[in-house]
């Protein structure tokens, strides 16, 4: 028998997965958060716990959720009501991002002119849109120029406009479909390959090609699941490996001490010859130590009996709606980011503005996953 005929037919009816929903829906909170730079809150996003933050964790489960969603109807065959679907998904992301970029330079500009905070020019990739015009103009709709928050959209679409060809693999092949993605991650961070910018330098932040990696294991995990499996079978031992690693993080991330022997060894490590993507901790290509972290949490939770009772708790409600209503709440906590930014430079920053800001922008945040919901718009 081949691989293919020993696995058990997908799961024609499946209960949504309060988890994901309530993971997707924290990791919503804290990149408002973090996009909010300077509050005393940000001290207690992921990001200050371990080598990853939300971001590793809303790609991950961002493809287990078009695994769990689109592998039904591409397990029938690459057709283009199965094609058309995910790609008009992409299509919706393309046009939403371009439309929180536009209202976030307004969001910008209006802070320029009315509140003298010429200064956030000089951040988020914002300036060349009023030095380079025409450049910028070309490169918004070619995703060739990307301002910051408003750059993980770009990255879901590209992902997605391959997601019926990956999930062909993701069902039949999963250890071939991650092998070839770590293989595409080694090569695009060993030898910096990016998607290009334009009228500027460099490459992508959030690089793809690199990215992709953390997505097809999402794939592979969500089409497992349509099969009542586990892509990684649940062992006592690899749970205590996980969390033992998950400790040591915090504590390097959070001891001084700790965190200087840690960076002494990955710099002997990479002295010694081990390719850099093995030893940074680079954000565009997702380096070895973000990864295995992203990797390690997401093993180490799946594996928990108490997230399944949080996750369908009365405190996880407001997060579960959120994290089902993930794409308009993403787009809010974007424009309110740069909002809330014009603020702070407007104004100095103290914890009594600082608490206004992120609890109306979190009651913003709420409510529009609440309309949604109310209005029956629901969608993964």
């Amino acid at each position: 028998m081949t691989d293919t005929q020993t696995r058990p037919p997908l799961l024609a009816v499946m209960p949504r997965d309060a988890r994901l929903d309530f993971l997707r829906g924290v990791a919503l909170v804290m990149i408002f958060i973090n996009h909010v730079p300077g509050t005393v809150y940000e001290n207690f996003t992921s990001r200050n716990f371990g080598f990853s933050d939300a971001a590793e964790g809303f790609v991950l489960i961002s493809g287990i959720a078009a695994g769990l969603a689109y592998s039904p109807a591409i397990a029938r065959g690459i057709t283009w009501p199965s094609v058309g679907r995910i790609w008009h998904r992409a299509w919706t992301l393309y046009l939403i991002h371009l439309l929180t970029t536009v209202l976030a330079i307004a969001v910008v500009a209006a802070g320029v002119l009315w509140l003298d905070t010429a200064a956030l020019l000089k951040e988020h990739n914002l300036g060349p849109i009023f030095t380079r015009p025409f450049g910028v103009q070309l490169g918004i709709p070619l995703l060739s120029h990307q301002i910051g928050y408003a750059n993980i959209l770009p990255l879901y679409a590209v992902l997605l406009m391959v997601t019926p060809f990956a999930l062909v693999a993701a069902l039949n092949w999963p250890r071939a479909l991650i092998a070839g993605a770590a293989v595409l991650w080694f090569l695009s961070g060993h030898f910096y390959i990016d998607f290009p910018n334009f009228p500027n330098a460099g490459g992508w932040f959030f690089n793809p090609l690199s990215w992709q990696l953390l997505f097809a294991i999402g794939l592979a995990t969500g089409a497992a699941l349509r099969r009542g499996q586990r892509l990684v079978p649940d062992r006592l031992w690899a749970r205590w490996a996980t969390g033992l690693f998950l400790l040591v993080a915090a504590v390097c991330t959070l001891n001084p001490t700790a965190q200087a022997a840690m960076g002494t060894m990955l710099w002997r490590l990479q002295d010694a010859g081990m390719p850099r993507i093995f030893t940074a901790f680079d954000k565009t290509y997702v380096s070895g130590p973000r990864l295995v972290h992203i990797l390690a949490l997401a093993y180490f939770l799946s594996t928990l009996p108490a997230l399944k009772r949080l996750a369908h708790s009365g405190f996880a409600r407001p997060f579960v709606l959120m994290g089902r209503q993930s794409l308009p709440v993403f787009a809010l906590g974007i424009v309110l980011a740069y909002a809330a930014q014009v603020i702070m430079t407007a104004w100095p920053s103290g914890l009594a503005l600082d608490s206004v800001i992120i609890a109306v922008g979190l009651a913003l945040h709420l409510a529009v996953a609440w309309a949604r919901a109310h209005l029956r718009l629901d969608r993964r």
